[in-house]
């Protein structure tokens, strides 16, 4: 039997806790103002969440579209989970069409966790062996995930030693006004530091001085603390 979207919900619904869903939905900052404001969570930890994905990977891209559109924070979370792992098992046509998707519903991709589970595969691992040009868009897009869902994607080059996106990108976000792209930003400069030193170095060379601390710091946090308090006296 070909697996639904209304099966997949009702599953979840049977494992929620209001209790988890409480505590969760102050952990995603959803209260006025917040930058999750309204979102509405119904309590499933996240290896449930993997569980469950496992059970429903076979959904059909307008059944996944049914849950990513949902108002429940743990239903487009599953979509994510079940959309990654459909993007990576599948041929190289699946990934397209999956990116694809993902790109046309970044609306409902609006939380840190729901793009950090999901942009490096499904979007990194699709412009992995085409133009890149697309996450240049995100990354000027005035939708906050847009630019987190650019920076984010680029984690799946840098392990496979391909770093100039990332520093492209990360120059573009260099005077972003928002916190969660200052961390994401400086996390992902933190991955090619791992992997090529030098380069990152070269990179805060030039920009440290201007760089958000937020973002400096999370470059920076694996570096011997004297060069750690020498960056971060850079001023320009």
């Amino acid at each position: 039997m070909t697996p639904t979207a209304s099966q997949a919900r009702a599953a979840l619904r049977s494992l929620r806790s209001p209790a988890v869903a409480a505590v969760t939905a102050r952990f995603f900052k959803t209260g006025p103002g917040d930058y999750a404001a309204g979102d509405t969570f119904i309590g499933i930890p996240v290896p449930t969440l993997r569980r469950v994905a496992r059970e429903y990977e076979d959904l059909a891209l307008p059944q996944l579209a049914s849950l990513l559109t949902s108002k429940i924070h743990e239903e487009r979370h599953l979509a994510l989970l079940i959309l990654t792992r459909q993007s990576t098992q599948g041929t190289a046509q699946t990934s397209r069409m999956a990116c694809d998707f993902y790109l046309q519903h970044t609306r409902h991709i609006n939380n840190w966790d729901l793009v950090d589970c999901s942009a490096p595969a499904v979007v990194g691992g699709s412009f992995l062996s085409r133009s890149r040009q697309p996450l240049q868009t995100l990354a000027r897009s005035a939708w906050l995930w847009d630019r987190r869902i650019a920076i984010v994607a680029t984690q799946h080059f840098i392990r496979h030693n391909d770093y100039a996106d990332t520093l492209a990108i990360s120059q573009l976000l260099l005077h972003d006004s928002a916190d969660l792209i200052h961390k994401a930003t400086g996390w992902t400069l933190r991955e090619v530091g791992k992997k090529d030193p030098p380069l990152l170095r070269a990179f805060l060379d030039r920009h440290a001085p201007t760089m958000p601390r937020t973002m400096l710091r999370s470059c920076i946090e694996r570096f011997p603390p004297a060069e750690r308090k020498e960056y971060l006296a850079r001023k320009c």
